[in-house]
């Protein structure tokens, strides 16, 4: 069930500027790192893992410039630059060739795993995700009974499906430093939520954000 939206507040000129620029600028670097992975494909065709995590990206960072503006959303540095850097981490991995940890097929299959986990979660929600943390109603069915962040759960789970095909000390590094944002992010996000009843009741019934038994 969604909350209704009304009463959206308008936003300042900076706030525009922020929501405008964040969106203009997901275009030239999202770009630049498909074209970076399919380079790299093509001088190795084995490695699939590239394309689902390049298709993983484009269905991450590319549907959120056509998210609806929130009615109420965190502008805090703190927020604002966890965000930026959790959202466009991919940029730093290296993408050359790494230690496989497991065959190619099933790191690959472990990523489309977090690939339909994050459809999942994002069908459920339909326009209402965004980059940024901000209320943009709440939505409590489909994968939202059993975990408050699935789509986090799938952006995980991929994550680990590519760094166990292409290990490197960076790229774990880069894992590390992520998800060390992405509990920022999250936190962050419950904060702003929090402040709606409806999220209150939901955070109630569903314990953990996450993962079951741990977060």
């Amino acid at each position: 069930m969604t909350q209704a939206l009304s009463n959206r507040p308008a936003l300042t000129r900076a706030q525009l500027a922020v929501e405008v620029g964040v969106r203009i600028l997901t275009v030239p670097l999202l770009g630049l790192f498909v074209a970076m992975t399919v380079h790299q494909y093509v001088m190795d065709t084995s490695r699939v893992t590239l394309l689902v995590f390049a298709f993983a990206e484009v269905l991450t960072v590319g549907l959120a410039v056509f998210a609806r503006v929130p009615r109420e959303r965190d502008w805090r540095p703190l927020s604002l630059g966890a965000t930026l850097c959790a959202t466009f981490y991919f940029l730093a991995f290296q993408i050359t060739p790494g230690i496989r940890l497991v065959p190619e097929a099933l790191a690959a299959a472990l990523q489309v795993v977090g690939v339909l986990v994050q459809i999942y979660a994002k069908w459920s929600l339909r326009r209402s995700f965004g980059l940024l943390p901000a209320n943009r109603g709440v939505i409590i069915n489909g994968p939202y009974r059993l975990v408050r962040h699935p789509m986090y759960l799938g952006y995980l789970i991929t994550d680990i499906g590519f760094l166990a095909a292409n290990f490197g000390v960076r790229n774990l590094l880069v894992v590390i430093a992520q998800w060390t944002l992405q509990v920022v992010r999250i936190v962050k996000e419950e904060q702003l939520l929090s402040n709606d009843i409806t999220y209150r009741e939901y955070m109630g019934r569903v314990r953990y954000r996450l993962v079951h038994g741990l977060f």
